[in-house]
């Protein structure tokens, strides 16, 4: 299982719109790293929900769902998207004022890359901010 950061901004598709509908399709992605990151997700692997812009922060975790799918909003079918599903919301948000602070967390794609849309997240990084976000029951 590998583990990603997904940044979407809230007041256009946040966590809560997630849950709603149950699945949601990750695209409109133009960054080429952040597309390879999209290919690169199998079925089953797991992302932090980030909410960018307003709050800045991580806010659940997300399980891949369908992989290796096309960009529906490309006509011309060069961009990569993948289905996400809600698998919890975090009991403690992790803003990234907290991610940026912590020397544990210095080698993020997401502080290093950080208008990377669509980042890897080592096991490490993810157990840790797990932590940080007080759901220690589910680290892997």
């Amino acid at each position: 299982m590998a583990y990603w950061l997904l940044k979407s901004e809230p007041d256009a598709y946040g966590w809560a719109d997630l849950v709603r509908e149950g699945e949601g399709t990750w695209d409109g992605v133009r960054n080429h790293r952040a597309a390879n990151n999209l290919r690169a997700m199998q079925v089953g692997d797991e992302a932090f929900f980030y909410h960018s812009n307003i709050g800045k922060e991580i806010v659940g975790v997300v399980r891949i769902s369908v992989a290796g799918i096309a960009d529906p909003t490309d006509p011309e079918g060069k961009w990569a998207a993948v289905k996400v599903k809600p698998v919890r919301k975090l009991p403690r948000a992790v803003p990234l004022s907290r991610i940026k602070a912590d020397p544990r967390l210095a080698e993020m794609e997401v502080v290093k890359l950080s208008r990377l849309s669509v980042a890897f997240v080592t096991a490490e990084e993810w157990n840790y901010i797990l932590q940080l976000a007080g759901d220690t029951a589910n680290r892997r």
